[in-house]
């Protein structure tokens, strides 16, 4: 008998159906999947041994969590998951906004239900996919908000005194009894308002306008907060992190191996792009070196933290640069180029806090930057250091491709052509081919192109060419002024 066809509260009890704490519920299901050698929590990348052991134990323990962490380390991501964690139906009594446990009502209705029906209560089930409540934190949150208050409209319209129970308007926290709830940016709850959580957290029960009555909550609390807030804006009073069972300390990912898997995990790029834009492995771990760059960089407030997002926003901004390329153009599908990088700067300008916030350029500027010093720290972990200084009369490894630009200056990539001219435009450069075979000769053919562009991008970097972009085409050329043809 499958226990969603019960439908009154004499069958449940027929059944002898147990109902558990929704902390039990977690930690039964966990210990379930956990020796069946599933992973808990699947999709969660580089926590392996770090934040989800933590989480492991503190479901175990049956504790309330605080996620602690910057923007974008896949916190309230991690408190979605629980949900699965949680048995598929649980019955309450029909009708009730609090989610009634039958066997233990708290509410006027249920109790009544129960009092007046007995065994013929009704009983409905709740998937677990609607017993997860969230709620982001703001100043402006009162206790009304979570906790609730009396209803002058119902004591009215029911002709009831403010000291009946009936006339209470339950708030966030009583309606996600038996649910998960999150609070996300726990700091910037006024300190007033997270007082009024001690004793939900250490009692689990609540009291409303002062009425005598408590309801005996059965809730799992999951909190998020950034470090950032405890100095910017507000922070977690003292009393209030020490109910918290479990404080649990994300990061971001360490290599970029791991930054990928999240970032394509994440991105939201359609069939149709898939199948006509070739993204080279190499763009990819220019995406994430990008991030990397900008994690450490002295123009980024570190405090801040540079969210996944930003690489997740990068590679479809990249993604749909040659997607218009395609459209414009004509073509029927394209590879990414390095001038589509071009195109991650209003991708990330939004996602980067300066230290010193002045004009927009400066944004800019820095997103440029971020990404001049990732195509820099790529090369150099694939090809020769760049000496400042050689030895006159011996070349160099990039000698010759240096001289290559000196005899032949004007050497142009308009933006729109396709690949086949794209390809044979840098097959031009023959000391450009030779240096790839001696120190990246594992290039996919596919991949070619791009490694050619890279090393010209790098170069520049490395300033031992310039590069100049005018409407429509990107180019390359010596750093000598006095074979200069075009001015930046």
């Amino acid at each position: 008998m499958q226990v969603t066809t019960i439908k009154t509260f004499g069958e449940l009890k027929k059944a002898k159906y147990q109902v558990k704490s929704i902390k039990q519920e977690l930690k039964d299901n966990l210990v379930a999947i956990l020796s069946a050698g599933k992973n808990p929590f699947p999709n969660i990348h580089g926590y392996e041994h770090t934040v989800i052991p933590e989480l492991e134990r503190a479901i175990l323990s049956k504790h309330n969590i605080n996620l602690l962490g910057l923007r974008g380390q896949a916190k309230t991501k991690i408190a979605r998951l629980m949900i699965n964690l949680l048995d598929e139906y649980v019955p309450v009594i029909e009708g009730s906004e609090v989610m009634d446990n039958p066997f233990q009502p708290m509410s006027y209705y249920g109790k009544q239900q129960i009092e007046t029906l007995g065994d013929k209560t009704p009983i409905s089930w709740i998937h677990r996919s609607e017993r997860f409540s969230e709620k982001l934190a703001t100043p402006d949150v009162t206790v009304s908000d979570l906790i609730g208050d009396v209803d002058p409209i119902k004591a009215v319209n029911h002709k009831l005194t403010y000291a009946d129970e009936r006339v209470i308007h339950f708030g966030m926290i009583p309606r996600a009894n038996r649910c998960i709830f999150v609070i996300n940016e726990l700091p910037d709850l006024q300190a007033r308002i997270q007082v009024s959580l001690f004793n939900i957290l250490q009692e689990g029960d609540v009291q409303i306008r002062g009425f005598k009555f408590r309801f005996p909550l059965d809730i799992q609390f999951v909190f998020t907060a950034n470090p950032e807030d405890y100095t910017n804006r507000g922070s977690i009073i003292t009393p209030l992190k020490d109910r918290i069972g479990a404080q649990i300390l994300t990061h971001y990912p360490k290599t970029i191996d791991l930054a990928r898997k999240i970032t394509e995990q994440e991105a939201k790029l359609d069939q149709e792009q898939l199948a006509k834009i070739y993204v080279p492995e190499l763009a990819r771990d220019i995406i994430e070196q990008i991030t990397f760059e900008a994690r450490s960089s002295e123009f980024i407030d570190a405090k801040s933290g540079v969210s996944a997002r930003l690489s997740i926003s990068a590679l479809e901004a990249l993604v749909s640069s040659a997607e218009l390329r395609c459209l414009k153009g004509g073509h029927s599908e394209t590879k990414v180029r390095l001038s589509d990088f071009g195109s991650l700067i209003p991708a990330m300008t939004g996602k980067i806090e300066l230290v010193y916030e002045g004009e927009q350029e400066g944004s800019r500027w820095v997103a440029e930057q971020l990404i001049g010093r990732a195509i820099s720290n790529l090369f150099i972990r694939m090809f020769p250091k760049i000496e400042k200084l050689e030895k006159p009369g011996v070349d160099g490894p990039y000698t010759k491709v240096v001289d290559w630009f000196i005899e032949n200056d004007d050497f142009t990539l308009p933006d729109l052509i396709d690949d086949k001219t794209y390809d044979s435009t840098l097959s031009k450069i023959k000391p450009l081919i030779n240096l790839m075979q001696k120190y990246t000769p594992n290039t996919s053919e596919k991949d070619s192109s791009f490694m050619k562009e890279f090393v010209l991008w790098a170069l520049v970097e490395q300033k031992k060419l310039s590069k100049y972009q005018v409407e429509g085409e990107t180019g390359f050329r010596d750093t000598l002024p006095s074979f200069n043809l075009r001015s930046n």
